[in-house]
């Protein structure tokens, strides 16, 4: 008797490749096509945990498609991409490292601490200070010159638009850093765009002058006490501060045409 094809095993045993597929295969939750950080409420199952933790973020702005999405080719909008601008929430003590002596030798030598730092937040490992613009210039002093702090290093100041931040539409971020402890920390000061004044910090930090320049330039935040705060890359009468996100992106005129520039000897002096 010959011995069977097994072609006719197989073919007893219909769907039996099919099952083992099957349980080969892990389950697919319901929303896994989904990125997660792109959903109305990704945030909601979310609670602090571990030092330097932060408490549910402030939600600035919710938007539909365009760049900025992960997760999928689609930056056309029409897939019903959202995405969310948030600012983290004031992280809760104890920060870890060595943040924590750090805020707490600031409110050794600033009695009035509460006034002056408005929130903490520890995000990705790097520690912002929230400061009030009227304590700017006495918060960086006392970093620079503490032997415990010192905080020599300025490495620029950089604006930042949000339109829909209300009260608080234009924010300038300061980064230090200490060569002495080997640490970093960043500033962040917020002015509304009626009144856009903050104090510049040239006085303690002379390195600053050409990066509020650039600021006021591009942004049109107002340090008070600059020596010579005048465009750094526009034209001395361009209309508007380019980087703002209301700043038209295309349509309008060459502001350029027919401009001349002035020899070098009669050019504007910067002494």
């Amino acid at each position: 008797m010959s011995e069977k094809d097994p072609s006719d095993r197989n073919a007893q045993q219909p769907g039996k490749d099919a099952e083992q597929t099957k349980e080969q295969t892990p389950p697919v939750p319901p929303d896994a096509d989904r990125d997660p950080r792109t959903g109305p409420d990704h945030r909601d199952d979310l609670e602090p945990i571990g030092p330097g933790s932060a408490e549910r973020p402030e939600v600035l702005k919710r938007s539909q498609g365009m760049f900025g999405q992960t997760g999928t080719p689609d930056t056309s909008g029409y897939g019903g991409l959202r995405q969310i601008t948030e600012f983290p929430g004031p992280s809760q003590r104890p920060y870890g490292g060595w943040y924590d002596a750090a805020i707490d030798r600031i409110a050794e030598l600033m009695p009035n601490v509460g006034s002056v730092i408005t929130k903490i937040v520890i995000e990705r490992g790097d520690l912002t200070v929230h400061v009030s613009r009227d304590e700017l210039l006495a918060l960086v002093k006392v970093l620079r010159d503490d032997a415990q702090l010192r905080f020599e290093l300025f490495s620029g100041v950089s604006g930042v638009h949000y339109p829909t931040d209300e009260g608080k539409e234009l924010h300038a971020v300061y980064h230090l850093a200490s060569l002495t402890h080997n640490r970093r920390i960043r500033l962040e000061v917020s002015v509304p765009e009626a009144d856009p004044h903050l104090p510049s910090v040239v006085s303690v930090y002379p390195s600053a002058d050409w990066h509020e320049r650039e600021t006021f330039d591009m942004f049109g935040m107002i340090f008070d006490g600059h020596p010579h705060l005048t465009r750094i890359l526009m034209p001395d009468d361009w209309p508007g501060h380019p980087q703002r996100k209301d700043y038209p992106l295309g349509g309008i005129p060459v502001e350029y045409k027919g401009a001349r520039i002035p020899s070098p000897d009669n050019r504007r002096s910067y002494n």
